[in-house]
């Protein structure tokens, strides 16, 4: 079965949330992607657009996969994403991103994990690829979706 996933994560971990996104792309549909010029220019409508923007990328979507790296504890808008995916009763799951090597070849340090009572996994570590999908299965079924 198709499934639309939300992805949540910090756009300075772009590179690395691309990976995961295009990983999946082949097994559902992906929602939450947004190139920077398109985003600055939401940005530049104010907060309220941002949000409104949000909450059509999170129409009928059942799971939301909050993507970790150095940056995504700090985000407002990943903290609101997590909120508004909880509050419409989406699955969650959370991947720390951070060991996913950039297009400069580098990894950071994840800034830490997701909400308590949800499953986080490492992409390297817990083989990402080969697990995501059963990930999103498992996450939507424990929200019955």
């Amino acid at each position: 079965m198709a499934r639309r996933v939300f992805f949540s994560f910090k756009y300075l971990d772009v590179s690395r949330a691309m990976v995961v996104r295009n990983s999946w792309v082949t097994k559902g549909e992906a929602a939450g992607f947004v190139d920077a010029a398109a985003f600055e220019n939401i940005k530049r409508q104010g907060d309220a657009a941002i949000q409104r923007w949000i909450d059509g990328q999170l129409q009928n979507t059942s799971v939301t996969v909050v993507l970790v790296g150095a940056k995504t504890c700090s985000s407002r808008w990943v903290k609101y994403e997590i909120e508004q995916s909880v509050k419409r009763g989406n699955g969650l799951l959370g991947i720390d991103i951070s060991k996913i090597k950039g297009l400069d070849g580098s990894t950071t340090e994840r800034c830490g994990e997701i909400p308590k009572g949800y499953k986080f996994y490492l992409w390297n570590n817990d083989k990402g690829y080969e697990n995501l999908g059963k990930w999103i299965e498992e996450a939507a079924a424990a929200a019955g979706r």
